[in-house]
């Protein structure tokens, strides 16, 4: 048995046919196509999978793809418009708050939400806020850092 769900991503108007135990990630990368959600653990420990649901920052790995009906989503693919870098994604490049980036999407998505609600953190908020977000590559310095800087250019802008 399969339902549709219909939902907005990344501006535009889809629709899926899932079984009604499809996680969200799985609808995002296997039906949708959106790759750049990561799927990592499978248990919602390590935050590559985190997307913006309705405007907040969600573990698509922990959530079925029919909690999305008539939601907005927005994936790492849904913030670079007209062919430039999110001031977050630029953060990160510029700051190398990356290593091998599969953790990036997650990070940036998750930082985005973190910047809405507070867009002045400080590295005690940044780190906080991160602690569903796994690294296994750096020290967090660097994404500290990039999250710093993307805030005060999201600031800036």
């Amino acid at each position: 048995m399969t339902v549709t769900v219909s939902f907005v991503l990344n501006g535009e108007d889809v629709s899926v046919d899932v079984e009604p135990r499809t996680l969200l990630v799985e609808a995002l990368r296997d039906r949708l196509r959106r790759t750049g959600t990561h799927v990592g653990c499978d248990t919602s420990q390590c935050g590559a999978c985190v997307v913006h649901v309705d405007g907040r920052s969600v573990k698509s790995c922990s959530m079925l793809a029919v909690q999305a009906e008539g939601a907005e989503v927005v994936t790492i693919e849904g913030l670079a418009k007209g062919g430039r870098l999110h001031p977050m994604q630029e953060a990160f490049r510029e700051h190398h708050g990356l290593q091998c980036g599969f953790c990036t999407p997650g990070m940036i998505m998750s930082a985005l939400d973190l910047v809405s609600q507070n867009p002045d953190p400080d590295e005690n908020q940044i780190r906080h806020w991160l602690e569903g977000n796994l690294c296994r590559c750096t020290g967090y310095q660097n994404i500290v850092r990039a999250i710093k800087a993307g805030a005060q250019a999201m600031r800036s802008a």
